[in-house]
């Protein structure tokens, strides 16, 4: 571990504060690396990322990607959008089977 001295303004300090609170028990090195592992993934990425999720209601029965959960017809569920990376090879590359997310796991993703 090292220790970096570095000046954050004041609104980034209370992002910060509010998303280590909330997502990391208050652990800000940890929030820091989340957003840099993120920033990173999106950044010059050669295949697909999630960059967001649509609502869609389910017309038949569908299992949530992360946690198996099933849902039945008349459910309202998450489906991801997906952005395209740098490779050509990408477009190969897109998940090809249906990808529902629960609102479960889109809200501890």
């Amino acid at each position: 571990m090292k220790r970096l001295n570095f000046t954050l303004d004041n609104a980034t300090v209370e992002l910060l504060n509010k998303l280590a609170a909330k997502f990391y028990e208050g652990n800000k090195s940890q929030t820091v690396r989340a957003a840099l592992e993120s920033l990173a993934a999106h950044q010059g990425h050669d295949g697909w990322v999630i960059t967001g999720y649509t609502t869609t209601r389910t017309d038949h029965n569908v299992s949530c990607h992360s946690c198996g959960g099933q849902y039945s017809e008349g459910n309202i569920v998450f489906k991801p959008v997906f952005e395209k990376g740098n490779s050509p090879a990408a477009i190969s590359h897109i998940p090809k089977e249906e990808w529902i997310e629960c609102s479960d796991c889109v809200e501890s993703m």
